[in-house]
Protein backbone atom coordinates (compact mmCIF):
# COMPACT_ATOMS: atom_id res chain seq x y z
CA UNK A 1 0.00 0.00 0.00
CA UNK A 2 1.22 3.48 -0.83
CA UNK A 3 -0.20 6.63 0.68
CA UNK A 4 -0.11 10.19 -0.56
CA UNK A 5 0.61 12.64 2.22
CA UNK A 6 -0.50 16.24 1.99
CA UNK A 7 0.22 18.99 4.53
CA UNK A 8 -2.92 19.89 6.47
CA UNK A 9 -1.62 23.29 7.59
CA UNK A 10 1.19 25.79 7.19
CA UNK A 11 3.03 26.84 10.34
CA UNK A 12 3.61 30.59 10.09
CA UNK A 13 4.28 31.30 13.76
CA UNK A 14 7.45 33.27 14.50
CA UNK A 15 10.51 31.39 15.70
CA UNK A 16 10.78 31.43 19.50
CA UNK A 17 7.10 30.89 20.19
CA UNK A 18 5.91 27.64 21.72
CA UNK A 19 5.70 24.52 19.59
CA UNK A 20 3.39 21.56 19.91
CA UNK A 21 4.64 17.98 19.85
CA UNK A 22 3.00 14.65 19.08
CA UNK A 23 4.87 11.58 20.31
CA UNK A 24 4.46 8.64 17.91
CA UNK A 25 5.06 4.97 18.73
CA UNK A 26 4.80 2.30 16.02
CA UNK A 27 4.41 -1.22 17.36
CA UNK A 28 3.86 -4.77 16.18
CA UNK A 29 3.11 -7.55 18.69
CA UNK A 30 5.44 -6.08 21.35
CA UNK A 31 3.03 -5.17 24.12
CA UNK A 32 5.58 -5.69 26.93
CA UNK A 33 7.85 -3.01 25.47
CA UNK A 34 4.94 -0.73 24.58
CA UNK A 35 3.69 -0.76 28.17
CA UNK A 36 6.99 0.60 29.48
CA UNK A 37 7.35 3.11 26.64
CA UNK A 38 3.91 4.56 27.36
CA UNK A 39 4.71 4.70 31.06
CA UNK A 40 7.82 6.77 30.29
CA UNK A 41 5.61 9.21 28.36
CA UNK A 42 3.19 9.44 31.28
CA UNK A 43 6.13 10.57 33.43
CA UNK A 44 7.07 13.53 31.22
CA UNK A 45 7.97 16.73 33.06
CA UNK A 46 5.63 18.86 30.93
CA UNK A 47 2.53 16.87 31.90
CA UNK A 48 -0.03 15.15 29.64
CA UNK A 49 -1.82 18.36 28.63
CA UNK A 50 1.31 19.73 26.92
CA UNK A 51 1.56 17.05 24.19
CA UNK A 52 -0.34 14.19 22.64
CA UNK A 53 0.53 10.62 21.70
CA UNK A 54 -0.28 8.53 18.63
CA UNK A 55 0.22 4.77 18.85
CA UNK A 56 0.23 2.97 15.50
CA UNK A 57 -0.62 -0.73 15.65
CA UNK A 58 1.15 -2.21 12.63
CA UNK A 59 -0.98 -5.28 11.93
CA UNK A 60 -0.54 -6.93 15.33
CA UNK A 61 -2.26 -10.23 16.09
CA UNK A 62 -5.82 -10.04 17.50
CA UNK A 63 -4.63 -10.81 21.03
CA UNK A 64 -1.85 -8.23 20.91
CA UNK A 65 -4.18 -5.68 19.29
CA UNK A 66 -6.64 -6.04 22.18
CA UNK A 67 -3.87 -5.49 24.72
CA UNK A 68 -2.51 -2.50 22.78
CA UNK A 69 -5.99 -0.96 22.85
CA UNK A 70 -6.13 -1.41 26.62
CA UNK A 71 -2.68 0.12 27.15
CA UNK A 72 -3.47 3.17 25.02
CA UNK A 73 -6.76 3.72 26.85
CA UNK A 74 -4.78 4.21 30.08
CA UNK A 75 -3.16 7.37 28.67
CA UNK A 76 -5.68 10.24 28.41
CA UNK A 77 -3.61 12.12 25.82
CA UNK A 78 -3.13 9.09 23.53
CA UNK A 79 -4.99 7.85 20.47
CA UNK A 80 -4.68 4.51 18.69
CA UNK A 81 -4.74 3.88 14.96
CA UNK A 82 -4.15 0.63 13.11
CA UNK A 83 -2.70 -0.15 9.70
CA UNK A 84 -3.56 -3.45 8.07
CA UNK A 85 -0.32 -3.80 6.12
CA UNK A 86 2.94 -4.36 7.98
CA UNK A 87 5.81 -1.97 7.36
CA UNK A 88 7.60 0.49 9.61
CA UNK A 89 7.68 3.39 7.13
CA UNK A 90 4.01 2.90 6.33
CA UNK A 91 3.18 2.94 10.05
CA UNK A 92 5.23 6.09 10.63
CA UNK A 93 3.46 7.82 7.77
CA UNK A 94 0.09 6.86 9.21
CA UNK A 95 1.22 8.32 12.52
CA UNK A 96 2.18 11.58 10.83
CA UNK A 97 -1.26 11.86 9.26
CA UNK A 98 -2.93 11.37 12.64
CA UNK A 99 -0.58 13.71 14.55
CA UNK A 100 -1.71 17.18 15.58
CA UNK A 101 1.59 18.67 16.73
CA UNK A 102 3.97 20.95 14.86
CA UNK A 103 6.57 18.21 15.37
CA UNK A 104 6.20 14.43 15.34
CA UNK A 105 8.57 12.85 17.87
CA UNK A 106 9.11 9.22 16.91
CA UNK A 107 10.23 6.80 19.60
CA UNK A 108 10.63 3.03 19.23
CA UNK A 109 8.32 0.85 21.27
CA UNK A 110 11.37 -0.72 22.97
CA UNK A 111 12.71 2.67 24.08
CA UNK A 112 12.02 4.77 27.17
CA UNK A 113 11.80 8.55 26.92
CA UNK A 114 13.90 10.50 29.42
CA UNK A 115 11.58 12.42 31.81
CA UNK A 116 12.38 15.71 30.04
CA UNK A 117 12.26 14.33 26.48
CA UNK A 118 9.27 16.40 25.34
CA UNK A 119 10.45 19.43 27.31
CA UNK A 120 13.87 19.35 25.66
CA UNK A 121 12.39 18.98 22.18
CA UNK A 122 10.34 22.13 22.76
CA UNK A 123 13.30 23.97 24.23
CA UNK A 124 15.70 23.08 21.41
CA UNK A 125 13.26 24.17 18.70
CA UNK A 126 12.58 27.48 20.46
CA UNK A 127 16.28 28.20 21.00
CA UNK A 128 17.33 27.78 17.37
CA UNK A 129 17.30 30.85 15.12
CA UNK A 130 15.94 28.75 12.25
CA UNK A 131 13.31 26.14 12.89
CA UNK A 132 14.81 22.71 12.06
CA UNK A 133 13.12 20.09 9.91
CA UNK A 134 14.89 17.21 11.69
CA UNK A 135 16.15 16.70 15.23
CA UNK A 136 17.69 13.60 16.74
CA UNK A 137 19.54 12.97 19.96
CA UNK A 138 21.04 10.32 22.17
CA UNK A 139 19.83 6.73 22.36
CA UNK A 140 21.50 5.29 25.44
CA UNK A 141 21.55 1.51 25.92
CA UNK A 142 19.57 -0.56 28.40
CA UNK A 143 21.23 -3.94 28.16
CA UNK A 144 19.00 -7.02 28.40
CA UNK A 145 22.21 -9.06 28.42
CA UNK A 146 25.88 -8.06 28.60
CA UNK A 147 27.50 -7.01 25.36
CA UNK A 148 29.67 -9.97 24.28
CA UNK A 149 33.40 -9.44 24.40
CA UNK A 150 33.77 -10.36 20.73
CA UNK A 151 31.43 -7.53 19.63
CA UNK A 152 33.46 -4.91 17.68
CA UNK A 153 33.60 -1.55 19.46
CA UNK A 154 33.02 0.21 16.14
CA UNK A 155 29.63 -1.53 15.78
CA UNK A 156 27.93 -0.40 18.98
CA UNK A 157 25.94 2.02 16.83
CA UNK A 158 24.45 -0.82 14.76
CA UNK A 159 22.41 -1.65 17.89
CA UNK A 160 20.79 1.81 17.69
CA UNK A 161 23.05 3.41 20.28
CA UNK A 162 24.10 7.07 20.09
CA UNK A 163 26.15 8.26 23.05
CA UNK A 164 27.87 11.37 21.69
CA UNK A 165 27.21 14.48 23.77
CA UNK A 166 26.98 17.72 21.85
CA UNK A 167 24.91 19.49 19.27
CA UNK A 168 25.25 20.61 15.68
CA UNK A 169 24.22 20.17 12.07
CA UNK A 170 24.56 16.68 10.61
CA UNK A 171 27.09 16.17 7.81
CA UNK A 172 29.17 19.15 8.95
CA UNK A 173 32.28 19.49 11.11
CA UNK A 174 30.01 20.24 14.09
CA UNK A 175 29.31 16.56 14.71
CA UNK A 176 31.29 13.32 14.19
CA UNK A 177 31.25 12.17 10.58
CA UNK A 178 29.76 8.78 11.45
CA UNK A 179 26.86 10.29 13.39
CA UNK A 180 23.39 10.13 11.88
CA UNK A 181 19.77 10.20 13.02
CA UNK A 182 18.02 7.11 14.39
CA UNK A 183 14.29 6.45 14.23
CA UNK A 184 14.34 5.41 17.90
CA UNK A 185 14.65 9.10 18.75
CA UNK A 186 13.68 11.15 15.72
CA UNK A 187 11.80 14.45 15.69
CA UNK A 188 10.43 15.73 12.37
CA UNK A 189 8.59 18.93 11.59
CA UNK A 190 5.21 17.62 10.50
CA UNK A 191 4.66 20.10 7.65
CA UNK A 192 8.09 19.27 6.21
CA UNK A 193 7.45 15.54 6.57
CA UNK A 194 4.12 15.68 4.77
CA UNK A 195 5.46 17.99 2.07
CA UNK A 196 7.95 15.31 0.95
CA UNK A 197 5.35 12.52 1.14
CA UNK A 198 6.70 11.09 4.39
CA UNK A 199 9.09 8.20 4.91
CA UNK A 200 10.04 6.22 1.81
CA UNK A 201 8.03 3.01 1.93
CA UNK A 202 10.69 1.22 -0.15
CA UNK A 203 12.90 1.51 2.94
CA UNK A 204 12.28 0.41 6.53
CA UNK A 205 11.49 -3.00 7.98
CA UNK A 206 8.78 -4.85 6.11
CA UNK A 207 8.14 -8.51 6.79
CA UNK A 208 11.28 -10.49 5.95
CA UNK A 209 12.92 -7.48 4.31
CA UNK A 210 15.25 -5.97 6.88
CA UNK A 211 16.01 -2.80 4.96
CA UNK A 212 16.79 0.24 7.07
CA UNK A 213 17.92 3.88 6.65
CA UNK A 214 14.42 5.28 6.08
CA UNK A 215 15.25 7.73 8.86
CA UNK A 216 18.59 8.69 7.29
CA UNK A 217 17.03 8.99 3.83
CA UNK A 218 14.35 11.38 5.10
CA UNK A 219 16.84 13.50 7.05
CA UNK A 220 19.27 13.85 4.16
CA UNK A 221 16.46 14.50 1.69
CA UNK A 222 15.23 17.41 3.80
CA UNK A 223 18.76 18.64 4.44
CA UNK A 224 19.59 18.47 0.71
CA UNK A 225 16.52 20.66 0.09
CA UNK A 226 17.99 23.39 2.30
CA UNK A 227 16.36 22.57 5.63
CA UNK A 228 18.25 22.00 8.87
CA UNK A 229 18.85 18.50 10.27
CA UNK A 230 20.48 18.58 13.68
CA UNK A 231 21.73 16.43 16.53
CA UNK A 232 21.20 17.61 20.10
CA UNK A 233 22.17 15.28 22.94
CA UNK A 234 19.76 16.96 25.36
CA UNK A 235 17.00 15.06 23.54
CA UNK A 236 17.51 11.61 25.07
CA UNK A 237 15.84 8.20 25.08
CA UNK A 238 17.00 4.92 26.59
CA UNK A 239 16.87 2.04 24.11
CA UNK A 240 16.49 -1.60 25.16
CA UNK A 241 19.14 -3.74 23.50
CA UNK A 242 17.46 -7.09 23.13
CA UNK A 243 19.43 -10.14 24.16
CA UNK A 244 18.43 -12.01 20.96
CA UNK A 245 20.39 -9.44 18.94
CA UNK A 246 23.70 -10.08 20.66
CA UNK A 247 24.66 -13.03 18.47
CA UNK A 248 27.03 -13.40 15.50
CA UNK A 249 24.16 -14.48 13.24
CA UNK A 250 22.10 -11.36 14.04
CA UNK A 251 25.11 -9.11 13.50
CA UNK A 252 25.88 -10.63 10.10
CA UNK A 253 22.26 -10.31 9.01
CA UNK A 254 22.14 -6.72 10.18
CA UNK A 255 25.35 -5.80 8.33
CA UNK A 256 24.20 -7.53 5.13
CA UNK A 257 20.99 -5.52 5.08
CA UNK A 258 22.85 -2.36 6.06
CA UNK A 259 25.03 -2.74 2.99
CA UNK A 260 21.95 -3.18 0.81
CA UNK A 261 20.19 -0.24 2.49
CA UNK A 262 23.18 2.04 1.96
CA UNK A 263 23.04 1.43 -1.79
CA UNK A 264 19.29 1.94 -2.05
CA UNK A 265 19.37 5.11 0.07
CA UNK A 266 22.12 6.69 -2.02
CA UNK A 267 20.34 5.85 -5.27
CA UNK A 268 17.06 7.28 -3.97
CA UNK A 269 18.86 10.49 -2.99
CA UNK A 270 20.43 10.74 -6.45
CA UNK A 271 23.95 10.04 -5.16
CA UNK A 272 24.57 7.38 -7.80
CA UNK A 273 28.27 8.13 -8.24
CA UNK A 274 28.89 7.24 -4.60
CA UNK A 275 27.54 3.76 -5.30
CA UNK A 276 29.39 3.09 -8.54
CA UNK A 277 32.70 4.45 -7.23
CA UNK A 278 32.53 2.19 -4.19
CA UNK A 279 31.27 -0.93 -5.97
CA UNK A 280 34.67 -2.20 -7.27
CA UNK A 281 36.16 -2.10 -3.77
CA UNK A 282 33.19 -3.92 -2.26
CA UNK A 283 33.21 -6.52 -5.04
CA UNK A 284 36.93 -7.16 -4.51
CA UNK A 285 36.26 -7.65 -0.80
CA UNK A 286 33.51 -10.20 -1.54
CA UNK A 287 35.90 -12.19 -3.73
CA UNK A 288 38.82 -12.00 -1.31
CA UNK A 289 36.80 -12.98 1.78
CA UNK A 290 34.40 -15.45 0.11
CA UNK A 291 35.75 -18.54 1.99
CA UNK A 292 34.66 -16.97 5.30
CA UNK A 293 31.03 -17.39 4.23
CA UNK A 294 31.46 -21.14 4.88
CA UNK A 295 31.94 -20.59 8.61
CA UNK A 296 29.00 -21.45 10.93
CA UNK A 297 26.71 -18.47 11.33
CA UNK A 298 26.76 -18.69 15.13
CA UNK A 299 30.54 -18.71 15.41
CA UNK A 300 32.15 -15.51 16.66
CA UNK A 301 35.55 -16.47 15.20
CA UNK A 302 37.05 -13.94 12.78
CA UNK A 303 33.99 -11.73 13.28
CA UNK A 304 35.87 -8.63 12.06
CA UNK A 305 36.46 -9.74 8.47
CA UNK A 306 33.14 -11.63 8.44
CA UNK A 307 31.00 -8.58 9.22
CA UNK A 308 32.90 -6.64 6.56
CA UNK A 309 32.15 -9.46 4.13
CA UNK A 310 28.46 -9.42 5.08
CA UNK A 311 28.21 -5.66 4.49
CA UNK A 312 30.04 -5.95 1.17
CA UNK A 313 27.75 -8.80 0.07
CA UNK A 314 24.65 -6.73 0.81
CA UNK A 315 26.15 -3.74 -0.98
CA UNK A 316 27.14 -5.74 -4.06
CA UNK A 317 23.86 -7.63 -4.22
CA UNK A 318 21.77 -4.45 -4.16
CA UNK A 319 24.08 -2.58 -6.57
CA UNK A 320 24.18 -5.39 -9.13
CA UNK A 321 20.44 -5.78 -8.80
CA UNK A 322 20.12 -2.14 -9.79
CA UNK A 323 22.42 -2.74 -12.75
CA UNK A 324 20.26 -5.70 -13.79
CA UNK A 325 17.17 -3.49 -13.76
CA UNK A 326 18.90 -0.80 -15.82
CA UNK A 327 20.18 -3.35 -18.34
CA UNK A 328 16.72 -4.86 -18.71
CA UNK A 329 15.19 -1.44 -19.35
CA UNK A 330 17.87 -0.82 -21.98
CA UNK A 331 17.14 -4.16 -23.66
CA UNK A 332 20.51 -5.65 -22.72
CA UNK A 333 20.62 -9.35 -21.88
CA UNK A 334 22.50 -10.06 -18.65
CA UNK A 335 23.98 -13.41 -17.66
CA UNK A 336 22.32 -14.45 -14.40
CA UNK A 337 25.59 -15.96 -13.20
CA UNK A 338 27.36 -12.65 -13.72
CA UNK A 339 24.90 -10.51 -11.79
CA UNK A 340 23.56 -12.62 -8.90
CA UNK A 341 20.16 -11.89 -7.39
CA UNK A 342 21.64 -12.26 -3.91
CA UNK A 343 25.03 -12.72 -2.37
CA UNK A 344 23.91 -13.25 1.19
CA UNK A 345 26.34 -14.98 3.55
CA UNK A 346 25.49 -18.52 4.56
CA UNK A 347 23.07 -18.37 7.48
CA UNK A 348 22.80 -14.59 7.29
CA UNK A 349 19.47 -14.28 5.54
CA UNK A 350 17.39 -16.43 7.86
Amino acid sequence: MSMTLQPSYTDTRPQGQSVSVTACICTHNRTHYLRHCLESLRQQSVGPDAFDIVVVDSKSSPAAAAEIQHLVAESPNAQLIRVEEAGLSLARNAGALAARGDYVAYIDDDALAAPDWIEQIMRVVQELPVRPAVLSGRALPIWEAPLPGWWPDSLRGILTITEWEGRGEYRTSEVPAELGPYGANLVIERAALLAVSGFAEDLGRRGGLLLSDEDVHLAWKLQDSGRSARHDSRITVHHCIQAVRLTPNWLLQRLYWQGASSVLTRLMLGHNRLVWSELPRRLALVVALAPLALMPAESSAMIGPRWRLAYAQGFVSMALGELRIRAKKAGIRVNAHTLPESAAPRGAMG
